[in-house]
């Protein structure tokens, strides 16, 4: 069986699924997809509840997610999770999206209903949620949080759930001035009484006073992915009993982290937020199941 599919695979089902115990019926598309983590969390749940299918890799090129969900939906997959960069083209793919996925601004779960309606939703916002309760033993709501590179697609699903939370101080940083121009007035529709200050990551001065000011600091950037990457900020952003989390898993400690359990913060990888948003997703396509167990046990969480 191949680690990682791709377009031409969907072909026909005999081809997926040559050598197979069970047919391929989930996937998590992206590009690259080969470095997910998806499958090891997904498939244990499925065994673990006896529903015949296989999760794969699918790596799936820009451009291409429409074609990708009509093969899919062809062959009798379930639905999928959609990772970087695709997050915004499966959103325009869908025939239906969820009200909150499309006030997140992405779609990360997709599922291929009976009715012929493709179904997106977005687990990302709702599982950061879940997962700083979690980790922190403490409401999103309550906390003063920055967000890291917040003009992505998780970056900004992740900034608007701090806004629908209402959290009482919300730091968005960006590269693109532009793009942070554009998502602020969103965030205040969703908080219009909350404080919401937008900076750039060149302005280091005010970046420093405002990120070192949050009990949060989330990294929704891709910095720390790449060996021989610097820590997304610099150590004066942070400060002692911050609480940090990178939503990159691989690798475990990046460079942020690091940086940040070495000056007293509490730090946290990606895996809870992969954990908490793939019990939700689970649950879009198998409703009342309790996947949490099994998908815990497989990240070792």
């Amino acid at each position: 069986m191949k680690p990682v599919h791709t377009i031409d695979d969907l072909a026909s089902r005999d081809l997926l699924d040559a050598g197979a115990a069970k047919p391929a019926r989930l996937a998590v598309i992206g590009h690259p997809v080969a470095h997910s983590a998806s499958p090891g969390m997904h498939q244990p749940a499925l065994d673990a509840l006896g529903i015949d299918a296989r999760y794969i890799r699918l790596d799936v090129r820009p451009g291409d997610v429409a074609t990708t969900f009509a093969r899919l939906r062809q062959l009798g997959f379930i639905g999928c999770n959609v990772t970087v960069p695709l997050k915004l083209e499966a959103m325009a793919a869908c025939g239906d999206v969820h009200a909150d996925a499309r006030a997140l601004g992405a779609v990360n779960t997709v599922r291929f209903d009976a009715d012929g309606v493709t179904r997106g939703f977005n687990t990302d916002g709702p599982g950061f949620a879940r997962a700083i309760d979690d980790l922190f033993s403490q409401p999103l709501s309550t906390l003063r949080v920055a967000v890291l590179g917040a003009g992505g697609g998780a970056g900004q699903a992740i900034a608007t759930t701090c806004a629908m939370q209402r959290v009482p101080r919300l730091v968005v940083v960006n590269r693109d001035a532009a793009k942070l121009n554009a998502l602020v007035p969103r965030l205040r529709a969703h908080a219009p009484h909350n404080e919401i200050e937008p900076v750039t990551f060149a302005e280091s001065e005010r970046l420093a006073v405002l990120v070192s000011g949050c009990d949060l600091v989330v990294n929704c950037t891709s910095v720390g992915l790449n060996p021989g990457d610097p820590p997304v900020v610099s150590a004066d952003c942070l400060r002692p009993g911050q609480f940090v989390n990178d939503t990159i898993y691989q690798p475990a400690a990046t460079p942020l982290l690091e940086l940040a359990a070495g000056l007293g913060c509490r730090t946290s990888n990606g895996l809870p937020l992969l954990l908490h948003q793939g019990v939700i997703a689970f649950q879009h396509w198998f409703p009342g199941t309790i996947p949490d167990g099994a998908m815990r046990n497989a990240l070792g969480l």
